[in-house]
């Protein structure tokens, strides 16, 4: 018996059914297959045995590829009823002979048992594909290293990658995605299939059910680059699959930056250059619009220097898709990494300009302002002037500015630093000298639109008195100095006169920031009680 079941392998073997040496042989094969179901193993000689059989309990054809099994894998598979391959090469070998198979088949599954033990959950996989879906991927949150690594989300404290399991396409959808080309895997064939909008269902197994979000929302990460053909490379590798745009912004590079981007090979990356250098600003500008063409729900920004942890992008999407935010940006301030090997001037300097940024903003919760790793709504980008936002490194204090004269819930994520090749050039000392008139006519536009045109607020007359008191109180102060040095006598209640003033006007603006806070903190409130 063993020699006969030996001569049958060895047939099988000696011509590895037409699926991989000849597609037009496959066609003309009657009857046309519903289902085949492809199973790659090796040395599975204990278990391989019992997913042949359940795969077969579904589908019409079973076919198990070898991929140099040393054991009786492979004569386990026959003797269930499986028809064996010799499989040579890594995964995009394995997509061709998903793609042969399609070709006589319905539906195709590709079952990855390393990734996905339990072949019980085969039916959910495939069923929707009977339900009108393209392609149906069935996937398990694991620790280890796997080729099938599709997208990464935030599980309490613990950071997972996503492997497939399964992956189910009807015939029609994967030749359409597969058609004209050479190189094809498993990341390429998901972002074609988003590209081309076809409808795909994804399950996750024991997987926190807030993540599957991600999924239904769009996705859009703008990524400015300027001169960063080091690292354009790397931060497009680390862009999780499912961001459905990836919008890469050559602000006018000198360098190799553009031909890396377009030779990159992923179909969800749309490149925009600018002819001439518009700063930060202008390229995360022009990246919004793009995304606003294309109808994104969320649209990130990661800097093309490979300093944004993709891991850290759940965390600032969910806010915005659970209804909690509008936007959301990175705070680094309160990780100790971050401070660590700061100098005493730049940490002023940091601080000084989150303060002045809160008093410009109205956002007196908010912290590092200059963290570029944000995230912001459609509704967001769609209520403010993108062509009045500030251009360049001041861009996001402004952005801030905008926002909270619409009335948008802004929401600091806490996150540490993440160091690379790349080291920031902001000099705090001259970046504040240049940002600041910004800010206070930034502060004045803020109070005219949002307490006098939207609505009224009596702090505005709390920060109009203040702004007329502080000044005069220093023209009293040199006025008086003045005419003690030219030894004119001053009346005796001058000094008093000077204080008063300087007491009154700090005192307005003291109350116009404490009116300024209770309105955001109400407003705040009251979202929350609406929820």
């Amino acid at each position: 018996m063993y020699s006969a079941l030996t001569l049958c392998l060895n047939s099988l073997i000696s011509d590895p059914i037409s699926i991989v040496s000849s597609p037009s042989q496959l066609s003309d094969r009657p009857p046309r297959h519903e289902f085949t179901v492809l199973i790659p193993a090796q040395n599975e000689e204990a278990s391989i045995g019992s997913k042949v059989l359940l795969a077969a309990s579904y589908a019409d054809r079973v076919l198990v590829l070898d991929r140099g099994s040393t054991d009786r894998t492979m004569e386990v598979a026959a003797l269930g009823g499986a028809r064996v391959i010799p499989l040579a090469g890594g995964e995009e070998a394995l997509l061709k002979v998903l793609h042969r198979a399609s070709l006589d088949s319905e539906l195709v599954v590709l079952i990855y048992p390393e990734c996905m033990q339990d072949m019980d959950l085969l039916s959910h996989v495939f069923e929707p594909l009977r339900q009108g879906y393209d392609i149906s991927v069935g996937s398990w949150p694991c620790r280890v290293s796997c080729e099938q690594e599709t997208v990464m989300l935030l599980n309490g404290k613990s950071t997972y990658k996503e492997k497939i399991g399964f992956l189910a396409v009807t015939s029609r959808s994967l030749q359409s995605i597969s058609s004209g080309k050479e190189h094809l895997s498993l990341k390429s064939l998901l972002s074609a299939a988003k590209t081309e909008k076809l409808k795909v269902n994804y399950l996750s197994f024991d997987v926190d059910p807030a993540f599957r979000k991600l999924e239904n929302a769009r996705i859009g990460v703008v990524v400015p680059a300027y001169n960063e053909e080091v690292l354009i490379g790397e931060t497009l590798s680390g862009i999780p699959e499912y961001v459905d745009r990836i919008y890469v912004i050559d602000d006018a590079s000198t360098d190799r930056t553009g031909e890396i981007v377009k030779k990159f090979g992923d179909p969800r990356i749309v490149y925009l250059r600018h002819e001439v250098n518009r700063g930060v600003g202008g390229g995360i500008v022009s990246g919004y619009k793009l995304a606003l063409k294309d109808e994104m729900d969320i649209v990130a920004v990661m800097a093309g220097d490979n300093q944004m942890d993709p891991v850290q992008l759940p965390r600032l999407i969910f806010p915005i898709i659970e209804g909690l935010a509008d936007y959301t940006k990175g705070n680094r301030l309160l990780s100790e990494n971050f401070m660590t090997g700061m100098s005493r001037w730049r940490s002023f300097g940091n601080l000084l300009l989150s303060f002045l940024t809160k008093i410009g903003s109205g956002y007196w919760h908010v912290m590092d302002p200059q963290n570029g790793y944000t995230a912001i709504s459609r509704q967001a980008l769609e209520i403010i002037d993108l062509d009045a936002v500030y251009p360049y490194y001041g861009y996001c204090n402004d952005l801030l500015i905008k926002l909270n004269a619409f009335g948008m819930r802004v929401m600091d994520v806490v996150m540490p630093a993440r160091y690379g090749r790349e080291k920031s050039s902001i000099k705090y000392g001259r970046f504040i000298r240049k940002v600041s008139p910004m800010l206070f006519r930034g502060f004045l536009w803020r109070l005219r639109v949002k307490y006098t045109v939207l609505d009224f607020h009596p702090l505005v007359l709390f920060y109009f008195l203040g702004m007329l008191a502080l000044p005069l109180s220093v023209l009293l102060g040199f006025w008086g100095l003045l005419q003690l040095l030219l030894q004119n006598p001053l009346p005796s209640y001058y000094p008093l006169l000077g204080f008063l003033v300087l007491g009154t006007g700090l005192q307005m603006l003291l109350f116009g920031m404490l009116f300024d806070m209770q309105v955001e903190k109400k407003r705040n409130e009251r979202v929350g009680l609406a929820r």
